[in-house]
């Protein structure tokens, strides 16, 4: 009996991952084998750097708040100690938010909680 290789189900399978290649450069766009080992890459990357992602925003709101808070004469470590203990209950997110767009209602925040 013949050998059936199902070529369709390959071709779609092969046909996946170059649409995933696509925008590489050179033979990663093109050559099957070097796409589907670029491609594994590009999800190893995405999977890590989803992590990562969140470690760089608060460390940016952190480095925000703390430029914020210096202006009206406290460190970040004071701040965020006296909003804890004054039961406020803002995240470093929103707080950052504030200190760029509305850095008069974060002054009044500061005052507040310092006084």
């Amino acid at each position: 009996m013949p050998r059936a290789t199902n070529n369709v189900a390959s071709r779609q399978r092969r046909k996946k991952v170059l649409k995933e290649a696509k925008g590489y450069r050179l033979g990663k766009s093109r050559l099957y084998k070097t796409a589907k080992d670029q491609v594994e890459k590009g999800w190893l990357y995405a999977y890590r750097d989803r992590r990562t992602k969140k470690r760089n925003f608060r460390s940016l709101w952190i480095t925000r708040i703390n430029a914020a808070c210096r202006l009206n004469g406290v460190s970040y470590s004071v701040f965020m100690n006296n909003l804890k203990n004054s039961s406020i209950e803002l995240n470093r997110k929103a707080l950052a938010d504030m200190a760029v767009n509305d850095p008069n209602a974060f002054s009044e925040l500061v005052k507040k909680i310092t006084a």
